[in-house]
């Protein structure tokens, strides 16, 4: 099994890592490139850990202890169009969106929150051990990263852990993956 994982570095450096299950053998690590296409306004006050946009519009985990949020933005604006605080214990984390619920991490106190995507009335959440630190979805899958070099897959219905692929950079485990995205068949983190 091979897939590859982008790691942005600063100043925006992408670097396309082999994610590797038992093969040792992966080939040189290749370089992606990227454009700015445009900019849009938004909150600078709001400390983003997980961001996805939908049609438009885009749904926005923030953090910090007291601070964090699931919120709705408009695009085009910057404005909030609703919002969902996290208790004051919670630093909230990545989302993802998958069959209509939005599900977003917490840091350290071990919590995924799934919510209805509309509402954002919360429907469920489940025990994560580890940290969480970036999630997304292949579709069918939900992705979580913990801060090891390892990506856990989850089923969406059990909040099971699946499978387990650990990221290795040149033969030694490449630990501190986060913000999570699944892009044409390959996990990007930051």
């Amino acid at each position: 099994m091979r897939l590859s994982v982008l790691l942005s570095l600063p100043l925006c450096l992408p670097v396309c890592l082999a994610l590797i299950a038992c093969d040792a053998s992966a080939a040189p690590v290749p370089v992606k490139k990227f454009d700015v296409v445009n900019t849009y306004p938004h909150d600078p006050n709001a400390f983003t850990q997980g961001l996805v946009s939908i049609g438009g519009v885009l749904y926005e985990g923030t953090g910090r202890n007291g601070e964090s949020q699931l919120r709705k933005v408009d695009l085009a604006t910057g404005k909030v169009q609703q919002s969902k605080p996290l208790a004051m214990q919670h630093f909230g984390e990545g989302i993802t969106v998958l069959n209509n619920k939005v599900y977003q991490l917490t840091w350290q106190t071990h919590v995924v929150f799934v919510y209805e995507l509309q509402s954002f009335q919360q429907v469920q959440s489940f025990y994560l051990s580890g940290e969480g630190w970036g999630i997304t979805n292949d579709g069918k899958n939900l992705i979580v990263s913990d801060g090891t070099s390892n990506l856990r897959f989850f089923d969406p219905v059990t909040l099971k852990e699946t499978s387990r692929v650990s990221v290795s950079e040149d033969g030694k485990p490449l630990d501190r993956l986060n913000e999570l995205e699944y892009i044409n068949g390959e996990v990007w983190a930051n």
